[in-house]
């Protein structure tokens, strides 16, 4: 087979099995449901053009293409952090073909250019394209508009492949956090300086940053053919680095030898007085420190908690008062999106064993509530200092802790019925439950994210901030209290549909 041969043939088999997943039909529903929100996101950019449109074209001391350029870096950072809940690496990709007689990046190549020509990468687009056509192509012409469009369809792409190694780095170690916090600590270095190499005058650190990137916009929008060399040559870099890596990295997991560990010695003897529920708050505990996805996802939440809440109490970033509730939410519900959106994922390895006895699956399910309601303490503790600087109040921690600990988490509990794919408990990278996107889990996450806020601020119609508070509060305090009531409608639905469940869970097990 010729090459472009066997790209046709994996892209085919890498559609065939998003179709045969276990989860397919309830992606395929909630897929419509993304796609609605995505034509929400794909007009709300389109307002940002026109906006920024009418705000340039009045303006006499900068053009329409060394703004958006200018401003390019903030867009593009945005878009990388986006990638995280939407794209994903080459796990199991590789797997099913490497005793094959085919060349060995083959398969690494498939899914790295795949990438590159995704959907995602021209979202960017709806902003981009009705902004170039009422800022750039009237003053600076149609060939100019094509240069500017291409330049950061470019950025764009080098974003992608950047994203993909920075994955790949981060699920080796959280410790690589540090490269990517470097480099764009060096891309927006010229925040921190005061002299702008376009007027070569003191400015604001924005605009040094906004003159230092437009010399860029200017080289892509009037086609300067050293800056399409540059654009190039860092894509194919970056396309390399990740062609070796990926290679690498999945040929390591797989003749990666099981080494014996020590026993932990610590036995949590103070669980085993509240019995059955203590084993299973016990197994709850010993998963994360025994099991690397699950450990992972508890640091990286941990660390995301601690990012937010220095922001929010040491910066203006979040200064308003809706990022403020948003930030303040998503502290709080990051634990449970990380982990009960997943709920029964992770079992779905020793599934059989929790179905020995009856309502093994409900005192689990119940265990699983308390353990995440106490990890609650985490973010409360961690989010202590803005309360110190008085950016949030005591009221509105405990009431949005609450909330999360009794509607949230019910929400996300419901994820027990439909979820029946097996997630790796250890394996990153050709585990079988890591390679789809759940598109449930993402309406589940974005729900539990918004939603609050939503509701706080049709009570804040009504009524002052601080009775808003007490009726979260209050609503909070309800489902907590019933929370039994509500567990065992979710166990009583999981029983109905255990056989298909179970089915699905063995099918995406790794063998």
């Amino acid at each position: 087979m010729k090459y472009w041969e066997i790209y046709r043939t994996l892209r085919r088999h890498l559609k065939l099995s998003e179709k045969r997943n276990v989860a397919f039909e309830q992606n395929r529903t909630a897929k419509y449901t993304v796609y609605i929100l995505s034509g929400f996101v794909l007009i709300y950019l389109m307002f940002l053009a026109v906006m920024f449109s009418l705000i340039i074209n009045n303006s006499r001391s900068i053009t329409g293409y060394e703004f958006m350029y200018g401003f390019s870096p903030f867009i593009l950072c945005v878009g990388f952090l986006f990638r995280f809940t939407f794209q994903q690496t080459p796990s199991q990709l590789m797997k099913p073909y490497v005793l094959l007689p085919i060349p060995r990046y083959t398969c690494v190549d498939t899914f790295l250019i795949r990438q590159l020509f995704t959907s995602y990468n021209l979202l960017g687009f709806a902003m981009f394209a009705p902004y170039a056509f009422m800022s750039v192509v009237f003053s600076e012409g149609l060939l100019a508009m094509c240069g500017f469009l291409l330049g950061l369809y470019l950025l764009v792409l080098i974003n992608s492949q950047w994203y993909l190694l920075v994955r790949s780095i981060l699920m080796i170690h959280m410790a690589w956090w540090i490269v990517p916090i470097a480099v764009y600590a060096l891309i927006f270095s010229p925040l921190y300086t005061e002299y702008s190499p376009l007027t070569f005058m003191q400015e604001s650190g924005f605009d040094t940053l906004c003159d230092f990137y437009a010399q860029m916009g200017e080289g892509f929008t009037f086609w300067h053919p050293q800056y399409y060399l540059a654009a190039a040559g860092v894509i194919a870099v970056l396309f390399l680095i990740n062609r070796r890596m990926q290679y690498y990295l999945i040929w390591q997991e797989l003749g990666k030898v099981a080494k014996a560990e020590k026993a932990s010695r610590f036995q949590f003897s103070s669980l085993s007085k509240f019995g059955e529920t203590g084993e299973y708050l016990k197994l709850e505990v010993k998963s994360i420190m025994r099991n690397k996805n699950i450990r992972k996802a508890f640091i990286a939440s941990t660390i995301l908690v601690i990012i937010f809440s220095l922001l929010l109490s040491f910066t203006d970033i979040y200064a308003s008062e809706f990022m403020n509730d948003f930030w303040c939410i998503y502290c709080f519900s990051i634990y449970g999106s990380m982990m009960l959106s997943k709920v029964m994922c992770y079992e779905g390895n020793y599934i059989e064993c929790l179905m020995v006895n009856k309502e093994n699956i409900y005192l689990l399910l119940r265990s699983k509530y308390y353990f995440a309601t106490i990890m609650l303490i985490f973010p409360f503790i961690l989010m202590l200092p803005t309360i110190f600087t008085d950016v949030c109040s005591p009221l509105q921690l405990l009431s949005y802790a609450v909330f999360t600990a009794g509607v949230s988490y019910a929400v996300f509990f419901q994820m027990a019925v439909i979820n029946r794919q097996t997630m790796p408990l250890n394996t990153k990278f050709i585990g079988k439950g890591s390679m789809e996107n759940n598109w449930v889990q993402i309406v589940v996450q974005l729900f539990a994210f918004f939603f609050p806020i939503f509701f706080i601020r049709i009570i804040q119609v009504f009524f002052e901030k601080t009775t808003g508070y007490f009726v979260m509060l209050a609503i909070g305090i309800i489902f907590i209290a019933t929370h039994q009531l509500w567990l065992k409608n979710i166990y009583r639905r999981m029983m109905l549909r255990r056989y298909e469940n179970l089915e699905g869970f063995r099918a995406s097990r790794d063998s």
